[in-house]
């Protein structure tokens, strides 16, 4: 497998805050540059060193990054999607320096175009076919065709995050329910659930170019605007975004996150949610996975079942009654 490397401009205190959100993503392949660190490591080995390599010296002065390996695949770019929406949660919090990116010096427009080559039809549960929109294929046993360019916002259908949640909700009959997709990212849940018979979605996500690239999606799949609204914005923090959602409106919550923002939106699920709806939450790493539903269980949800798929997890949920 080839891989992609990305580096993150941070500063020292960034650092841990940064890999944090990698692990929750799932990319563990990291590696730090820190002049601070290195200049630390001189000083306090002095006494044992005669010298240091001089291919190494670069780091008194380099620009503190956190370096990461993304696999040259379809999962690679969900990882990449999902680390794009981290970084602009970090950055309004205008501490953690630039958190610039580059990706070996391939401009971003070209890297997102490489991946295409990578993306092909895929087959979920008994009842989806997910097709790139550039892809033409045999639907021999009668699935619904779910057509998808996910651009650089998470979803393709290829992540195990993804998949457990469409597999999960071909379990559900959703004639004619009502859907919240929050966090939905290039909009594959919403249309999967539409594909399914589902009547409206409802869409949030926090970054507006997901919102844009989930729109063409479902035009793209053929349903129009009676069909779906898409609403950009944090649901932690705008009340007046909460309020365009609606409340006890829906009878089936997708929320394909990350655990600390699974984590924030717990307080809120409970206000959306009708009371014999059901919650679907996933994007949690197996080693958050008691933390984070734990979490959401306190504001009156019943865990019914999880399901893994190699080191994630998904958890579907409903209203105590």
């Amino acid at each position: 497998m080839n891989w992609i490397e990305v580096s993150i401009d941070t500063n020292t205190e960034g650092i841990e805050v940064l890999t944090g959100q990698l692990l929750n993503i799932g990319i563990t392949g990291i590696r730090i540059e820190s002049a601070e660190d290195f200049n630390e490591f001189l000083e306090g080995t002095q006494t044992y060193w005669d010298y240091v390599d001089d291919d190494l010296m670069y780091l008194k002065d380099c620009q503190t990054k956190v370096i990461l390996y993304l696999p040259e695949n379809s999962q690679g770019l969900d990882m990449m999607s999902a680390l794009k929406q981290a970084l602009e949660e970090l950055r309004k919090q205008n501490k953690y320096g630039a958190l610039d990116v580059s990706i070996n010096n391939v401009k971003e427009e070209d890297w997102e175009n490489n991946w295409k080559q990578f993306f092909k039809p895929l087959y979920i549960g008994e009842k989806l076919l997910i097709k790139p929109s550039w892809e033409s294929v045999v639907n021999k046993d009668n699935r619904k065709i779910l057509k998808i360019d996910p651009g650089m916002s998470f979803g393709t259908g290829t992540h195990e995050t993804t998949k457990m949640c469409l597999e999960v909700m071909q379990q559900f009959d959703l004639d004619n329910k009502s859907i919240l997709d929050l966090g939905c990212g290039s909009g594959i849940l919403s249309i999967g659930a539409l594909l399914l018979g589902g009547k409206n979605a409802k869409l949030v996500d926090i970054d507006e170019n997901s919102i844009r690239i989930a729109t063409e999606n479902l035009q793209i799949n053929n349903f129009n605007k009676s069909e779906f609204d898409a609403l950009c914005g944090d649901i932690t923090s705008n009340k007046e975004l909460r309020d365009s959602i609606g409340y006890k409106q829906y009878d089936y919550i997708f929320a394909n996150i990350v655990a600390d923002v699974l984590k924030a939106f717990a307080p809120y699920f409970a206000d959306f949610l009708k009371d014999d709806g059901k919650l679907i939450v996933s994007g949690i790493i197996i080693e958050r996975k008691d933390e984070v539903l734990d979490e959401i269980q306190k504001y009156g949800f019943n865990l019914e079942r999880v399901e893994n798929l190699n080191a994630w997890a998904c958890g579907v949920l409903s209203l105590n009654k």
